[in-house]
């Protein structure tokens, strides 16, 4: 796993450290997501919204700066930061939905309506795809979860790899009470 890491990032990302532990557990979880991936029928481009909005919502600096950075590198960085604080209007409609799906299964799951799921629909997407998107969106949960709890924080090299607007939304978030 670290060897990967050298040669793919240059540098041994504390979550691969987190995850070195039982190194069967991250590609398994890794499953999970392609297969909802595959579901979903998900660009890079939706999965970094689904991601971004997620990570805002949880309060997660890994994800967001990691996620935040293919965001901007597929759209903008002003767009980006835009999302991480929570503000989609530079989406298209159907990222928009995404955005607010996932806030919503990330923040309140338990609270979704058959509005929300309605929302998806309208945006194009149909009930196996929806499917998953939320597993997608949940097992990006669970890898968020099981980093933070095990101590890997935003690697420098990351931080250093990040837009500026991007730093600074996830700074805004993770410093709100």
């Amino acid at each position: 796993m670290f060897d990967g890491d050298v040669a793919g990032e240059g540098y041994v990302m504390e979550l691969t450290r987190v995850w070195a532990h039982d190194p069967a557990l991250q590609p398994r979880l890794g499953d999970l997501l392609g297969g909802a991936t595959e579901t979903a029928g998900l660009s890079l481009r939706q999965r970094a919204v689904l991601v971004t909005a997620t990570a805002s919502t949880i309060r997660d600096p890994y994800c967001g700066l990691a996620w935040g950075r293919r965001l901007a590198d597929e759209t903008s960085a002003d767009v980006a930061a835009g999302l991480l604080r929570g503000d989609d209007a530079a989406l298209d409609p159907a990222d928009q939905a995404l955005a607010r799906w996932a806030r919503r299964a990330a923040g309140r799951p338990h609270e979704t309506t058959a509005a929300d799921v309605d929302d998806l629909r309208q945006a194009g997407f149909d009930d196996a795809q929806i499917l998953g998107i939320t597993v997608y969106v949940a097992g990006r949960i669970a890898f968020s979860t099981v980093n933070a709890a095990l101590g890997a924080r935003p690697d420098p090299e990351l931080l250093a790899a990040a837009p500026p607007q991007v730093r600074d939304a996830v700074a805004a978030y993770t410093a709100a009470p």
